[in-house]
């Protein structure tokens, strides 16, 4: 009959350990079932489920064997209880649950078990994404995503998953953490298309405002904006009105917006990233082609669509180019790209903070509300709030080593 064993070491890790039990494990005529092993500040520990068929005493030859390398080996039996309830376990759904901030509080740690306890979710592994901070307490290498970053794979039986992400967005606004949850797929590591909205995601500023500021009609029209991104009017219909309002504008003053908006911060190192790691890269922006352009050339996007304020005698006329860049028309947008280059909508990525930016971000594989208003941040499914824009790698699964080392 065979026998079911647990096997787990501990110790100061060294060269040769993996060999040594490996040949105490094979003299026996074990058969791996499952392993891990991982090494933290130099402290190996090491779990493996064997099947033995053999009635040999493989405690006594693991614990010799243990002793020789320093390490503290325990071999406990597993019933058959409990190997079944472990391989359901291992067949049950995994999400993947993230926590951003500038710094993490240790007790969030607590918070978050206690919230994926009350949904039945065990905590399979925790590990860091983020860089290690410098002894120094300095600020790190430019290159490096700026805050703290940990990963949290969960395993359980199907929930409400909305119901969790509710529960876990309350929980971050209290402790200034983002929490993110997604179910885990073979999709995760293959997003291929990254589109973003522009004003207020790409760069600091909304352009129709600094637009309007520069025709004395500024606060008119950031009176119009912030309703129209917080979702309480027609985007179209808001669009029209503050549009009519920069009707006489010199076309001198759009060179000299652009030249001076502000980008988003971690913006310049995202795409560095992304363009390095094989993205294709778009702006899908409610906002002009003549910043998106300026953007393109600075930044490297592979592909804009914003609108195309028609100028005439070097004067805005009030007018844009049919068709607007609406909600309707940026998930339209997002589904044709995706269908041009070949990929499936769980392989697109989408980015953006107002509520027009909100179908697109149900549309895409992996849609994040970027510092975006609340009603946003309740109805997208993955929010950063604290962090800079290059938070983004984090959520699609990339560590800073992985970054460093992909950079060098």
């Amino acid at each position: 009959m065979t026998r079911r064993l647990l096997i787990r070491a501990t110790g100061t890790a060294r060269p040769g350990q993996l060999a040594e039990l490996g040949r105490a494990l094979a003299r026996s005529g074990a058969r791996l079932l499952d392993i891990n092993q991982s090494v933290t500040f130099g402290v190996m520990s090491l779990e493996a489920l064997v099947g033995l068929d053999q009635d040999i005493d493989l405690e006594r030859a693991l614990a010799t064997a243990g002793d020789s390398l320093g390490l503290d080996v325990q071999a406990i039996q597993v019933s058959a209880e409990d190997y079944q309830r472990w391989s359901v376990q291992a067949s049950q759904p995994r999400l993947i649950l993230t926590l951003l901030a500038p710094h993490l509080p240790a007790g969030i740690l607590a918070e978050v078990g206690a919230l994926t306890a009350e949904y039945g979710l065990t905590v399979e592994l925790i590990h860091r994404l983020s860089g290690r901070e410098p002894l120094d307490g300095g600020v790190p290498r430019d290159h490096r995503i700026q805050g703290s970053c940990v990963e949290c794979w969960l395993r359980g039986e199907e929930i409400d998953l909305d119901a969790l992400r509710e529960k876990a967005l309350a929980l971050g606004a209290m402790h200034g953490v983002d929490i993110a949850i997604q179910e885990d797929s073979i999709w995760r590591r293959h997003r291929r298309l990254v589109c973003f909205d522009m004003d207020s995601t790409l760069i600091q500023a909304e352009v129709i405002d600094e637009l309007a500021r520069c025709h004395g009609v500024g606060d008119e029209v950031a009176a119009i904006t912030e309703r129209a991104m917080r979702g309480e009017l027609d985007f179209q219909q808001s669009f029209r009105e503050r549009m009519r309002m920069l009707k006489g504008l010199d076309e001198a003053v759009l060179a000299e917006i652009a030249e001076s908006l502000p980008l988003m911060d971690g913006v310049e190192r995202l795409m560095t990233h992304l363009k390095r790691l094989g993205y294709r890269t778009a702006i899908l922006s409610g906002g002009f082609t003549y910043f998106a352009r300026h953007l393109q050339q600075r930044l490297g996007f592979d592909e804009i669509h914003a609108n195309e304020l028609v100028i005439e005698n070097g004067k805005v006329t009030g007018e844009v180019h049919e068709p607007i860049i609406d909600a309707d028309r940026k998930v339209a947008l997002l589904r044709e790209i995706a269908a041009r280059e070949g990929l499936a909508m769980e392989q697109t990525i989408a980015v953006g903070d107002g509520a027009n930016d909100l179908k697109m971000l149900a549309a895409a594989g992996l849609g994040i509300a970027f510092r975006a208003k609340p009603l946003v941040r309740r109805q997208a499914r993955h929010s950063i709030s604290t962090l800079g824009l290059d938070a983004v790698l984090y959520l699609i699964g990339y560590r800073q080593g992985d970054l460093e080392e992909q950079r060098e």
